[in-house]
C-alpha cells in the first residue's frame, strides 16, 4: 500500500460525488449521526444494565466519545503523513491527511459498534449458540446445518459483530438503496479490524482473531481492497492486512473502553475512588508524557472535592496520555503499518512499557466484567436472544410456513423479508438475525415477553 493511494472518496453503490460544501468525509460522520440503525444503540448495553438511577454508558455514548478520541488521534497523525510522507507535489494528498483523517477515523469510530446486537458480548454468543444448540434439529427433515455450506454455517456458529457493522453499513436490505448507507470506501476499510472471512480466523495474528465480513459481503470487500489497494496476505485469497487507519480506530476504542469501565464502575459502587483514581494515577506516571507532570495532576485531583468530578478529571487525563502515547507509536512505525508487516496494536504496544495498563485491564476482568449485575443482564439477554431465533429460523427455512410459524414472520418488517424473494437458505436465515441484532435491549425485551405471554396484557 502507499499513503497516496489508499484512500478515496468513491462510495459503496456508487461511484459519483456532488459537488457539496461538505467533504465526502464529513458526509460519512453525518450520515451515521442520522442513521436510524446508529440512534438505536443508545438503548444497547455496553457493560452495565441499562436504564438505571446511575448513569453509565451504553453503546451509543461509547461510540460518540470513541469518535472524540479518534479525530483527535486521526489529526495528529494526518499532520505527521501530510509532512512526513506525502511528496511536496502531491498537494491532494497533503490535503486529505491534513484536514480529512480525522474525519475519516472520526466516521469510523461512530460505526465500529452498529453492528452488535443487543445486551452486549451475550447477543452475540446466544446468536452463535442457537445454530450449534440446535444443528440436529429438523426442518421438514433435514437437519439445521444441513440447509448451510461449510463456509456459510461458519458465520452463523460464530456470529460476529464486527462482520455484522459491514453489513449493517452496507447491505441493499429489501426496498433500500444499493449500496446501504453509501460511505466511502476508506471509512469502511477504516472499521475492518479483521479483513478476513470466517474459515480463515487464526489466533495467532492481531488481523484473524476474529473475521470482518460474512460470505454475504464478500464482493463489496473484494471491491474495497482493490480500490484501496490492501495487500493480500500469501496463500489465503479472502485474508488481507489491515488498512492503516484501522489502528486508529482501534486504539480509540481500547483506550475508551479501558478507561471509561473503570469511570462507570466508580460510579455504580463497583470499585472504589481509591481503587479507580491509584489505577488512573500510576498510568499518568508510567507513561510520564511530558504535556503532564504528575505531581500537578495530583496536586490539581486533591483540590476536587466531589468524587465524581475529581475521577472525571483522573480520567481526562489518563485518556489523553493514552492518546498521544498511541500516536507517538503508529507515527513511529509507519512503514511497518503500511506495508502490513505490523503485527501489533497500538494499545498492546503500550501496554508492554505501560505494565499499569496490564493491571487495570486485569481489575476490570475481575471487578467489572464479572460483576453480578454484568452476569445478569448477559443471562437475560441469552434467553431473549435464543427465544426470537428459535422463534424465526425454523419458520423462515420452511417452503411453505402455515400456523404459527407463518403469522411469525408477519412480525418481521418490510426491509427485512429478504427471505420473501430467494431461494438461499443463508439468505433467508440472515434476514432473521438482520431483525434479532438490530434489536435494543428494551425492544427485544418487550418482543419477548409479548410472544411467550408473560406481559398478555398488552394484547388485549
Amino acid at each position: 500500500m502507499q499513503w497516496s493511494t489508499c484512500y478515496t472518496e468513491r462510495r459503496s453503490g456508487t461511484s459519483k460525488s456532488k459537488e457539496i460544501p461538505r467533504t465526502e468525509y464529513q458526509r460519512d460522520y453525518d450520515r451515521l449521526i442520522f442513521a436510524s440503525s446508529f440512534r438505536r444503540l443508545q438503548n444497547k448495553t455496553q457493560v452495565f444494565p441499562l436504564p438505571g438511577s446511575t448513569f453509565v454508558h451504553n453503546r451509543l455514548t461509547h461510540s460518540l466519545e470513541v469518535a472524540s478520541v479518534g479525530r483527535t488521534l486521526g489529526k495528529i497523525i494526518g499532520d505527521h503523513i501530510s509532512q512526513e510522507a506525502i511528496s511536496t507535489s502531491d498537494q491532494k494528498s497533503k490535503e486529505f491527511y491534513k484536514y480529512d483523517l480525522s474525519n475519516v477515523v472520526g466516521a469510523a469510530c461512530l460505526a465500529h459498534d452498529i453492528g452488535n446486537p443487543a445486551f452486549g458480548h451475550s447477543g452475540e454468543k446466544a446468536i452463535s449458540n442457537y445454530f450449534i444448540e440446535n444443528q440436529k434439529e429438523l426442518t421438514e427433515g433435514q437437519r439445521l446445518r444441513d440447509f448451510f455450506t461449510d463456509a456459510e454455517w461458519r458465520d452463523l456458529i460464530d456470529f460476529e459483530g464486527n462482520a455484522n457493522a459491514l453489513r449493517v453499513l452496507t447491505h441493499s436490505y429489501r426496498d433500500k438503496p444499493k449500496g446501504g448507507m453509501r460511505l466511502t470506501m476508506t471509512t469502511l476499510a477504516s472499521i475492518l479490524k479483521y479483513p478476513c472471512e470466517s474459515t480463515c480466523v487464526n489466533g495467532n495474528y492481531k488481523h484473524r482473531k476474529k473475521y470482518g465480513f460474512f460470505q454475504s459481503e464478500k464482493e463489496i470487500i473484494l471491491d474495497i481492497v482493490d480500490e484501496l489497494g490492501m495487500i493480500q496476505e500469501q496463500g489465503n485469497p479472502l485474508v488481507y492486512k489491515r488498512h492503516p487507519f484501522v489502528y486508529l480506530v482501534e486504539a480509540a476504542d481500547d483506550i475508551c473502553y479501558r478507561i471509561i469501565d473503570m469511570e462507570d464502575a466508580h460510579r455504580l459502587g463497583i470499585l472504589t475512588k481509591s481503587q479507580v483514581s491509584e489505577a488512573f494515577i500510576s498510568i499518568i506516571e508510567n507513561l510520564n508524557r511530558p504535556e503532564d507532570d504528575s505531581d500537578r495532576v495530583k496536586d490539581t485531583y486533591q483540590k476536587i472535592l466531589d468524587d465524581n468530578d475529581s475521577i472525571s478529571y483522573l480520567r481526562a487525563k489518563s485518556i489523553n496520555a493514552l492518546t498521544l502515547e498511541s500516536a507517538d507509536v503508529f507515527n513511529s512505525h509507519l512503514k511497518d503499518i503500511i506495508t502490513g508487516s505490523f503485527n501489533d496494536t497500538l494499545i498492546d504496544n503500550i501496554e508492554k512499557r505501560c505494565t499499569t495498563l496490564k493491571e487495570v485491564m486485569q481489575l476490570s476482568i475481575e471487578k467489572i466484567y464479572n460483576h453480578h449485575s454484568v452476569i445478569e443482564i448477559e443471562i437475560t439477554g441469552y434467553h431473549v436472544m435464543s427465544h426470537l431465533l428459535k422463534m424465526f429460523i425454523p419458520a423462515v427455512l420452511r417452503k411453505n410456513p402455515v400456523g404459527t410459524d407463518r403469522m411469525a414472520l408477519r412480525l418481521i418488517p418490510l426491509q427485512f423479508r429478504e427471505f420473501e424473494t430467494t431461494e438461499s437458505n443463508y439468505t433467508k436465515a440472515l434476514s432473521v438475525v438482520d431483525f434479532i441484532s438490530g434489536m435494543t435491549d428494551a425492544y427485544a425485551t418487550e418482543f419477548y415477553r409479548k410472544t411467550t405471554g408473560i406481559d398478555i396484557s398488552k394484547h388485549v
